[in-house]
């Protein structure tokens, strides 16, 4: 395969799943430019994540539980939380609840992508394991993503669990990270058997999230209103 060809293979799972979920979005899409943004950030937010990663393994070692729970999930996921707290939370455009969704799948689905683009050149890989990576880390990352996002869009729009939400915004993505990363460093030999019924659950519990939060929208309501003045 040319080097064309690999980048190519290596960026195409995160932008189809970005459209994906960005499709998704029923009654309001969001931005394209914005959405795009997040994206961007989340492809350079590898660099910062790198260095970090580098010096967490210096100080704290490479345990498989301390490496997937702090080292790999803590520092990735709190640092995308951290971008769409900051730059979207309060941002006009997130207008409803599934807005945190897309825009934190955005993210990690940038972060993602330059990622699997390393690991493609780096590793000379073949087109079944862009393949498999497109399955697992690509679709890990956004299913991530759907987690935070969901709970992002709770708290925006129930002042009232705010805190709770946000918590848990920032914490299950960490906690599942955490898991899909663990079963890959221990499960050796048979950690595929762990693996498809992770995901296959990450998926469900995601399209349940997705559902909800469409459901939860606002505009759902001023949709219908309009209908029946018609």
């Amino acid at each position: 395969m040319s080097i064309v060809s690999v980048i190519l293979a290596a960026i195409a799972p995160g932008v189809a799943l970005l459209a994906y979920f960005y499709l998704k979005d029923r009654y309001d899409t969001e931005p394209i430019h914005l959405v795009g943004k997040m994206f961007l950030f989340g492809i350079l937010l590898v660099f910062p994540v790198m260095v970090l990663q580098r010096a967490f393994v210096h100080g704290f070692g490479d345990d498989p539980l301390v490496f997937s729970f702090l080292i790999s999930a803590g520092v990735e996921e709190f640092l995308k939380w951290f971008l769409v707290y900051f730059l979207i939370f309060r941002h006009a455009t997130f207008d409803e609840p599934y807005d945190g969704i897309v825009y934190s799948v955005a993210v990690s689905l940038g972060f993602a992508t330059l990622e699997n683009v390393f690991y493609a050149l780096l590793n000379s890989a073949s087109i079944s394991t862009l393949l498999m990576r497109a399955f697992l880390p690509v679709s890990g990352h956004a299913m991530f993503g759907v987690m935070m996002g969901y709970h992002l869009g709770k708290a925006k729009f129930n002042p009232e669990q705010r805190t709770r939400q946000l918590f848990y915004s920032c914490l299950l993505p960490i906690l599942w990270h955490g898991v899909f990363d663990y079963v890959l460093l221990t499960a050796k030999t048979y950690w595929i058997w762990i693996m498809l019924p992770l995901m296959a659950f990450l998926w469900g519990r995601s399209l349940w999230n997705v559902k909800r939060a469409n459901a939860r929208s606002p505009l759902r309501v001023l949709r219908r209103e309009e209908r029946v003045e018609m």
